[in-house]
């Protein structure tokens, strides 16, 4: 391995055998450790949602068929079924949760004394990202860390695979400055390659190799992660104390969030992704997921098991694996090795995209490398828990299309017999579908309310709980803020999710017909965009929505679909809406508080202070360029 040119400070080296995995062939490593099984939680999770899907496409089978089925109409019962299972799996994820909760002991409450002491890196990969924030995200660590004072050893690197000369100089200035100021006991390292081959997999994989056998274990960091010493403490104690987990994950929550879009982001993720994630560490249990940060690897695990191959992409080209993070535990899973998911670590931060447009640019991104796991269904030995992960983080753009499938269906059949479309146009095809007479607007109701009021599910319950425990309740500003942030919560996420819907479509679009996606580092920061660029951005949606305002008002399309019409019309104030800061004038249910913004976390003060300090240091006149 080639030491970079550019400015670096790394310790001695310390080779790891790496072996690059070969996914048509069984693993030639596999650790001699046995994790147990949990098929109770996973038919619990599983078969309810699954008779839950045939009930409801029988009786919608029994409601179509009688004057028999068309090729058209098995299309829509099947698209209908695809849909409704994972909105049915996710309320049975919840189910699941509280059943867990219910009857899970005191495992969380155990004592950590006389834990192994293992050493442990803390990799923090970067791409042309503001060197303040992540330098000050790394100083506060390294401090909450050293007030700890736990049994571990930390040495942090930061990896840079920074292309811009100007960002790269201020790297190496602020590296400089948290070198001198580190607390007694803690090494920090910084390296920034001459070519970033293969991305962020090919920067920890140079690291894995060229010093990982110094370490038992590595937390993997973004540039906007932030976690307490006492999260990181607890990552590290489980790895030594667990020789069976190869990868144990933390539930990142998201901080930070000052715009609307982002705050909406915050509110479900501190109020109801919590309910999700401890259904998900209920049933998978050793079969968990990693996503890529804020995570702990066992570092020779991590080398001889789950080192990525390139795989063949269009026309037999070499292609690297986008979404590595979900193929990299399903290895360690194939090579015997635990992966856990511990929702229950606090102190796990990470920040979210400000405004729409930000997410959507993030999320293409995502689409592309997870539709490419569909073609790493194929790879030997995995468990089939890990191949349920790759399908489903698939599938999850994949809905997008099937969504906007059965709307044009619903719109074309309009709202009774009399404005169906595809039936005006097809009188005398005796194969298209004669829909029954029920196929009302009343009938229409009743299937988008059941759909609705699954897909709110999750939120309900976790809302729920939440207002009816006072101390819970509380940390959100009381009942009466928190269930008008509520309020506001579903509201918006119905209105952005027509819109998010077009945009997925786009971007499953585009990952299926060109080969490669811009990668830049992500916009944190609230910015605001132009008209023209939100009107740029949004104009399909708008466009379809106008196309189907137009059948809507003459009568055509169904009542029903009238809040999705309004979405897309709506788009682009609505997008704008996404940028707007919210302002601590706005009356308490409107501002979508969650704990994190009313009282916001120590550590996240403490970053900040050290991004302000930093931001003095590093003057333009200082600048080494």
């Amino acid at each position: 391995m080639n030491e970079p040119t550019f400015p670096s400070h790394m310790p001695p080296m310390a080779p790891l055998a790496a072996q690059e995995q070969t996914l048509g062939k069984q693993p030639q490593h596999v650790a001699h450790v046995q994790t147990p099984r949990h098929n109770g939680w996973r038919i619990a999770t599983f078969v309810p949602a699954f008779i839950g899907t045939a009930l409801l496409t029988y009786g919608l089978y029994r409601w179509m068929a009688v004057n028999g089925m068309s090729g058209m109409e098995w299309a829509l019962l099947s698209m209908i079924g695809a849909t409704f299972v994972w909105v049915a799996l996710s309320v049975s994820t919840v189910g699941v949760a509280i059943a867990g909760i219910l009857a899970r002991d005191r495992a969380d409450a155990r004592s950590w004394r006389d834990v192994p002491c293992i050493d442990v890196a803390l990799l923090v990969p970067i791409y042309n990202e503001e060197p303040v924030n992540v330098f000050g995200n790394a100083a506060a660590m390294l401090r909450d860390l050293a007030n700890r004072a736990g049994p571990h050893t930390y040495t942090l690197f930061v990896l840079s695979d920074t292309r811009d000369d100007a960002i790269a100089a201020q790297e190496w200035q602020a590296f400089e400055d948290l070198a001198k100021r580190a607390p007694a006991g803690f090494a920090v390292h910084y390296r920034r390659r001459d070519t970033n081959t293969d991305k962020k997999v090919g920067n920890i994989a140079e690291w894995t190799r060229g010093w990982g056998a110094a370490f038992e274990g590595m937390v993997v960091l973004d540039a906007d992660s932030l976690m307490t010493g006492r999260a990181i403490e607890r990552l590290a104690s489980e790895l030594s104390t667990d020789p069976q987990a190869g990868l144990i994950q933390s539930f990142p929550m998201l901080i930070g969030a000052q715009t609307v879009f982002a705050r909406l982001q915050q509110f479900s993720n501190v109020a109801y992704g919590w309910l999700l994630a401890e259904g998900l560490a209920t049933w998978a249990r050793s079969e968990g997921n990693y996503w890529g940060h804020n995570a702990i690897i066992r570092t020779r695990a991590f080398a001889t098991s789950a080192m990525l191959p390139h795989i063949k992409g269009r026309g037999g080209r070499s292609e690297l694996i986008l979404s590595h993070d979900f193929v990299e535990a399903g290895l360690l899973r194939r090579a015997g090795w635990g992966v856990r998911f511990l929702p229950r670590v606090t102190g796990s931060f990470e920040e979210t995209p400000a405004t729409l447009i930000d997410y959507v640019i993030r999320d293409r991104r995502w689409c592309r490398g997870n539709l490419q796991h569909l073609r790493l269904l194929r790879t030997k030995g995995l468990h089939p828990v890990s191949r349920f992960h790759l399908f489903h983080g698939a599938v999850a753009y994949l809905m997008s299309p099937a969504w906007f499938f059965l709307l044009v269906i619903w719109a074309l059949l309009g709202k009774d017999a009399e404005t169906n479309v595809i039936r005006y146009f097809n009188e005398a095809n005796p194969l298209f579908p004669d829909w029954p007479p029920a196929m009302s607007h009343i009938d229409s109701a009743v299937f988008l309310v059941i759909m609705y009021a699954m897909l709110l599910t999750p939120k309900i319950a976790g809302a729920g709980i939440i207002a009816a425990t006072p101390r819970a309740a509380r940390v959100f500003g009381g009942v009466g803020p928190f269930l008008g942030s509520f309020a506001i919560e579903v509201a918006l996420s119905i209105a952005y999710a027509p819109i998010m819907m077009i945009q997925q479509c786009k971007a499953v679009l585009r990952a299926l017909t060109t080969d490669s996606e811009a990668w830049a580092p992500q916009s944190r920061e609230a910015r605001r965009h132009s008209w023209g660029t939100l009107i740029k951005f949004h104009w399909v949606e708008v466009a379809l929505g106008l196309l189907l305002l137009s059948g809507f008002l003459a009568g055509l399309i169904s009542v029903w679909l009238l809040p999705i019409v309004v979405s897309l019309v709506l788009a682009v104030p609505l997008s704008a809406l996404s940028g707007v800061r919210i302002s601590s004038r706005v009356p308490a249910s409107f501002r979508l508080d969650s704990p994190y913004t009313l009282r916001e976390p120590a550590i996240m003060q403490s970053a900040q202070q050290e991004r302000a300090r930093l931001s003095l240091a590093l003057t333009p006149s200082k600048l080494k360029l």
